[in-house]
């Protein structure tokens, strides 16, 4: 099967797939986080197909959907890219980046930390589509689907939290913005995400600025 022919496939496979899933983790997230990636790909010197396939499975079974098991997206990635004969090189590298792209993976200490320009590259487009207009968009759409506040003044955003904190926080959604989303400007890995990551920033910023001034009866 050749390159252009797999990526069709993947792009069959992960639409099937997601197509009963969360708002905010859907095909069309993966499809922002796809166009992102070819954006900044075309400023760095990656593996074409690396970048494409990892954005294209980096979400197939998020392990916030499936009880916490960050065992189960790599497993599915990996079946999948065997089934339409990708080389072993190229799926072991895919598959290193779906375990490592996750910003809860960032809590956790770990020596010998895969690295590699390509999950750089996936890293940033996909922390690009939870930030600006859309993240605002997603993180409600997911407290809604959590049943999480909106807002509750009385509990303060935890700024230190640890992999396990993250993963079992129940918090107002406002709240994840100052323990994630503001965060991530400056966790941005190129020069272009960087850049495209600066405007996003500063509307998240002009949103709680209005969010907050609504709530205190202030505009």
């Amino acid at each position: 099967m050749t390159n252009e022919n797999i990526i069709i496939a993947t792009i069959a496979f992960v639409k099937e797939t997601l197509k009963d899933a969360e708002g905010g983790h859907d095909w069309f997230h993966i499809e922002r986080v796809y166009k992102n990636t070819l954006l900044i790909a075309k400023e760095e010197h990656v593996n074409d197909l690396v970048v494409k396939l990892a954005a294209l499975l980096h979400d197939i079974a998020d392990a916030k959907f499936h009880n916490g098991d960050e065992t189960i997206g790599p497993r599915v990635a990996r079946t999948f890219l065997n089934s339409v004969g990708v080389k072993d090189a190229i799926c072991h590298h895919v598959i290193k980046i779906i375990e490592n792209i996750s910003y809860k993976s960032s809590l956790e200490k770990k020596e010998n930390r895969f690295t590699s320009k390509e999950l750089e590259v996936v890293q940033d487009a996909d922390r690009l589509d939870a930030i600006g207009a859309i993240g605002i968009a997603r993180a409600f759409n997911y407290g809604g689907f959590k049943n999480r506040a909106l807002y509750n003044p009385e509990i303060l955003p935890n700024l230190n939290m640890t992999k396990e904190e993250y993963k079992k926080s129940k918090s107002p959604t406002i709240n994840h913005f100052y323990e994630k989303l503001l965060l991530l400007k400056n966790k941005m890995n190129t020069a272009t995400g960087t850049r495209l990551a600066v405007q996003r920033h500063q509307f998240m910023l002009n949103y709680l600025e209005q969010f907050l001034q609504e709530c205190e009866g202030k505009c």
